[in-house]
């Protein structure tokens, strides 16, 4: 609905925006935050909705009927905020990792970032089986090739502290190869636990593959006092960032010679 002007008393004119906004029965008007809140607790109610059902149900649980049932809206409501089914399952995919990211943010880190990786490690195969059906949707069946920002936040966080195991002077490959890995052997696992029957499924798996990811990964003790230059190049790219005694273009010619040799195969 259009403004409309109006003639005040003493001949000025003024602008009437409350014929902007919808009426309600009773003839007052929702201002624009108002239905901003509205919109805003819709979507956090469908998302939670969304979420018990599919930890209850599965991936099958969530059709637009239930959804919209358990969160007290009409399905219209569901399009308009998320698009579509898709849509959704990506807001979940995206409220299960911010679930995730803060459970992990509430661990300090410790004065041995190997110990860190290890108490994350544990985090993240608890959490998977703590939530099973939305672990498997956030790891396992969103879609390929396009990862939630959630999703980029989380690998960020463990190639942080990749990073932290490299300043110490223990990382043997190259942060990237490193933390690809411990990703990769971490929801592996996570997944293989989650598809055995509980009663079948082997207590000591997540340990044997947490300790041959720390052990390809790790030196047992600080590069400086290994033989070989590729653990000290390793270390000395970590910590380049911290270093304001080169230029920029220097930095990265360093930084490309650092890469060759640690990883020579490149």
């Amino acid at each position: 609905m259009e403004s409309e002007d109006v003639t005040a008393a003493d001949g000025t004119h003024t602008v009437n925006r409350e014929g902007s906004h919808e009426a309600k029965p009773d003839g007052s008007h929702d201002a624009p935050s108002d239905r901003n809140r509205d919109r805003d607790g819709n979507r956090e109610r469908i998302v939670a909705a969304a979420a018990r059902l599919l930890s209850d149900g599965g991936p099958d649980a969530v059709s637009t009927r239930a959804v919209s049932s358990a969160a007290g809206v009409q399905p219209p409501t569901i399009y308009r905020l998320f698009g579509d089914k898709q849509g959704l399952l990506d807001a979940v995919v995206a409220y299960g990792f911010t679930e995730y990211l803060s459970s992990k943010a509430a661990h300090e880190a410790g004065d041995d970032p190997v110990e860190d990786l290890r108490a994350g490690w544990d985090l993240h195969i608890g959490l998977g089986l703590a939530n099973p059906a939305l672990y498997s949707l956030m790891y396992g069946g969103h879609r390929p090739g396009v990862p939630s920002p959630a999703a980029v936040a989380a690998f960020d966080m463990l190639a942080r502290l990749i990073r932290r195991i490299a300043e110490a002077g223990r990382l043997a490959i190259p942060e990237e190869r490193a933390a690809a890995l411990v990703h990769a052997a971490g929801c592996g696992t996570t997944l293989t636990l989650i598809a055995t029957p509980e009663a079948r499924r082997d207590p000591e798996l997540s340990r044997t593959a947490r300790e041959a990811a720390i052990a390809a990964i790790t030196t047992d003790a600080p590069a400086a006092a290994e033989p070989g230059p590729v653990a000290a190049a390793v270390t000395l790219r970590a910590a380049l960032p911290r270093t304001d005694a080169l230029t920029v273009p220097e930095r990265n010619l360093l930084r490309e010679w650092l890469d060759r040799i640690a990883d020579p195969a490149r």
